[in-house]
Order: structure tokens, then C-alpha cells, then sequence
């Protein structure tokens, strides 16, 4: 990561309310500080300085665009943390992949673990690993690759993108699981979905950013 060049691009408000704020993260921002001065630019942080109270809920990955919500009070925080620990969420991603993927939907069910000697690389494991389950649709195919709907069942670090390799489909233009991810600007993986309950009533919700790929 000492190549962090995050982008500059202004914050993209989805939606805002006493309780919420969904975001909408560019490809190449860490969502929460790194170690070190250098990684020190993050969503959360600039989410901050228009919003000072927003508290986080959960994370995407440095190279994962898409929809994330921040809490806007310390009650929303628990009550929106319960809802994504209890997977009574429901979060729906789309991919690029390598390779025409021959059948039209499936479920991949991994257990994944951290590879220490690699982290922050993860790997399946069937012994020590945590349950990974990973629905998937083929949305489109052709010219060697395949665009996919994932929707992930549980909460695994890079789930989906080792879920993805394994199936033998690697999504374009991730550095860490792929071979040939400097041939694209960007990893192809795009939070476009998030469904939750507000946390004041419980009313069903749901967010979208369109893919930009």
C-alpha cells in the first residue's frame, strides 16, 4: 500500500437522516485509517469533516467501490452493528470476472482464514476457517469474461474475492487474487445494493450506487 494514491473525488451523499449516512465509496479509498501518515486519508475521515458525528458500521476493501453507511448517532451505531452481525442485512455486489462462466447461478461455500505469512491475503480452510457462503448470478458474458451478481451470505475479509478465484473466475483487476490486474484501472468489484431497518422504527431500506463499470 505505499503506493496509496487515493482519488479526489468529493463525497457522494445517497442518503442522509438523524440516524444515517450512506456514502457512496470510490474505488481506491480506504474506508478507515491505515497505519501510518501516508494511509492516513479514508473515507471515514472526510466523511467526518462534513458530518463530525458519523460513526462507523462496517467496511469495503481499499479497491471496492460502492454503497457504505455510517451512523449518525452512538444508538444507530448498535442498532445498525446488530443488524450486519445477525446478516439481516442484505448486500449486492457486481463483478467483472475472468473467464465465460458457464452456468447462469450458484453458491460457492468456503471456509476462509487469514494467510499469515501473506495476510492481508486470506485463503479457504477447511479446518481452522470461518463459514463463507457466497450466492452468485451470471448477469452478461462474452469476450472472455463474465459480469456477475454476488451476494454474499456472511461477512468474511476479501470473501468474494477469494470466493471468486476459487471458482476458477478472478475478478478483473484485483492485485491481490489475479494475475493480470495492472491490464485494468481499477478492481471490478462494486458494492451496488445495501438493504437494512432504519435503526429509529425499523423501516425497510434500500440503497443503491450503479456500477460505474
Amino acid at each position: 500500500m505505499d503506493d496509496y494514491n487515493p482519488p479526489k473525488d468529493p463525497l457522494e451523499i445517497l442518503h442522509e437522516d438523524a440516524e444515517l449516512l450512506v456514502v457512496n465509496k470510490p474505488a481506491g479509498l480506504l474506508s478507515v485509517l491505515g497505519k501510518g501518515d501516508h494511509l492516513a486519508d479514508c473515507l471515514m475521515e472526510r466523511v467526518q469533516v462534513a458530518f463530525p458525528t458519523a460513526l462507523l458500521v462496517h467496511r469495503l476493501d481499499r479497491d471496492t467501490s460502492g454503497v457504505m453507511v455510517f451512523a449518525q448517532t452512538k444508538a444507530a451505531q448498535r442498532h445498525l452493528g446488530l443488524q450486519f452481525e445477525k446478516r439481516q442485512t442484505k448486500k449486492t455486489y457486481i463483478a467483472r470476472v475472468h473467464g465465460e462462466v458457464p452456468e447462469k447461478s450458484g453458491t460457492v461455500d468456503l471456509p476462509l482464514i487469514v494467510d499469515w505469512p501473506n495476510r492481508p491475503l486470506q485463503h479457504v480452510d477447511f479446518k481452522n476457517g470461518k463459514e463463507a457462503i457466497t450466492d452468485w448470478t451470471r448477469v452478461k458474458v462474452g469476450e472472455g469474461e463474465s459480469r456477475m451478481r454476488l451476494v454474499p451470505k456472511t461477512g468474511r475479509s476479501h470473501q468474494l474475492r477469494v470466493h471468486m478465484k476459487e471458482l476458477g473466475h478472478p475478478i478483473l483487476g484485483d492485485p491481490f487474487y489475479s494475475e493480470n490486474a495492472t491490464d485494468y484501472p481499477r478492481m471490478m468489484l462494486h458494492a451496488e445494493e445495501l438493504r437494512l431497518r432504519h435503526p429509529n422504527g425499523g423501516k425497510g431500506m434500500t440503497f443503491r450506487a450503479k456500477a460505474p463499470f
